[in-house]
């Protein structure tokens, strides 16, 4: 049950109450998909069959922005699909990605052979294209130029391995730097921002670079199970002999020091990310982009120096995730959350490890770029007594199973009366 991961964080339990009862629609507003083309709502709906973390976000964007940023992700969840996939032969998959922008103005082209769980956006992709050519020009030449951009970095890199940090930021440019480079400049076009924000392509870089190697170290038992290596050579090859070796029990140090290292390379584009987020004026723009940022750094701060990384699973609790949704709307806050997990990740710091006086100089700057000093930090410690924490959490946990059962049961009268 998610209430009791978040046990000993009040906060937490408080906001998973307050987002059940109804307070994500002051971050997440329903839309009306009743006034929508067939099309478009179809195209609503693989957004959220395809997306685990941006299909809300992306729903509460304002006006025509909305709609051109959820077929800009469909249009690269489609890419992403054909680059993943296993089961198509290089000389055929490095023609796809290639060429892959040109379909966007075929209107039968569709791809029926692929494999992968989200192959639904491939075999239906003329409805996709069908929205795309309906969107302004604007946002038709930049997402027609992030995706081919895109596909020839793909396909760059589908025969070559990371090797070099270099070559880690390159890859992590051409399927996620791109990205925040593509949204950045749709955000200028629709008016919502300042055309400096989409001409900075560096900090819009940085923004998808972050996001991009935070999901790379937490999965690093995934995708070596899968024969998928995405740590860069430069850094596993001065601890192991092959990058699966870092799951081995024995080699836990090791592992924890290579981890470490890569933490710290992606610690360093925060400073960029706060330059960005500083810099948004619309709101909606700003959740967008100040909410997968802060989840990012709670997971780095989890990552960091956990051995888990290397056995299971490692994620931010839901009451975590739902707490820090609610709170980044605004500039002080999202600072606040910054100058937190970095001074959570500085606490963990080993006198021995290698990368120590790296880490701690760019936590130093992070420090200074959220301007919060260690002192004006708000305390991530609850001083309640155990008799009253243990009778919260319990009338908690009570009615947190109330209101799941009573949800279902509507829900349920809702279907039969739909019937």
């Amino acid at each position: 049950m998610d209430i009791l991961k978040s046990l000993g964080h009040p906060e937490e339990i408080f906001n998973l109450f307050k987002f059940k009862m109804g307070g994500c629609s002051t971050v997440m507003p329903k839309l009306d998909y009743e006034s929508m083309s067939e099309s478009l709502r179809t195209c609503y709906l693989y957004l959220n069959q395809t997306s685990r973390s941006f299909a809300a976000v992306i729903q509460a964007l304002d006006g025509e922005l909305r709609h051109a940023v959820c077929i800009f992700y469909l249009v690269l969840r489609a890419l992403d699909t054909v680059e993943d996939d296993m089961s198509i032969p290089l000389d055929k998959k490095v023609p796809m990605l290639n060429d892959f922008h040109t379909y966007l103005y075929q209107d039968e082209w569709c791809f029926t052979e692929s494999q992968e769980k989200d192959r639904q956006v491939l075999e239906d992709f003329p409805t996709i294209s069908l929205e795309f050519r309906n969107l302004a020009q604007e946002y038709r030449d930049v997402i027609s130029d992030i995706c081919h951009r895109m596909g020839v970095g793909m396909a760059e890199f589908l025969e070559k391995k990371v090797g070099s940090m270099k070559e880690w930021d390159l890859y992590c440019h051409f399927v996620a730097g791109l990205v925040g480079i593509g949204l950045s400049q749709l955000f200028s076009a629709s008016k919502l921002e300042d055309p400096e924000v989409g001409r900075d392509t560096e900090l819009a870089n940085s923004m998808g670079l972050f996001l991009q190697k935070t999901n790379i170290i937490r999965d690093y038992l995934e995708d070596t199970q899968e024969g998928r290596a995405f740590w860069p050579q430069e850094a596993w090859s001065q601890f192991a002999g092959r990058l699966e070796d870092l799951a081995q029990p024995e080699k836990l140090e090791s592992a924890l020091s290579c981890l470490n290292l890569l933490v710290t390379d992606a610690l360093r584009h925060v400073p960029d990310v706060i330059a960005y987020l500083s810099r948004l004026r619309n709101q909606s723009v700003f959740n967008f982009c100040a909410i997968p940022q802060v989840m990012a750094i709670a997971t780095l701060s989890t990552c960091y120096n956990n051995p888990m990384v290397f056995q299971g699973v490692v994620k931010i609790r839901k009451g975590q995730a739902v707490t820090l949704m609610m709170e980044a709307t605004n500039m002080r806050a999202v600072q606040t959350i910054i100058g937190q997990y970095s001074q959570e990740i500085l606490q963990k710091v080993s006198l021995t490890d290698p990368s120590r006086d790296k880490t701690l100089h760019i936590l130093a700057l992070i420090q200074e770029k959220s301007a919060l000093s260690q002192s004006s930090l708000p305390s991530r410690t609850h001083h309640l007594s155990p008799m009253y924490l243990s009778a919260a959490m319990l009338l908690a946990a009570l009615s947190w199973q109330y209101l799941s059962t009573t949800a279902a049961q509507a829900q349920g009268t809702g279907d039969m009366q739909g019937q």
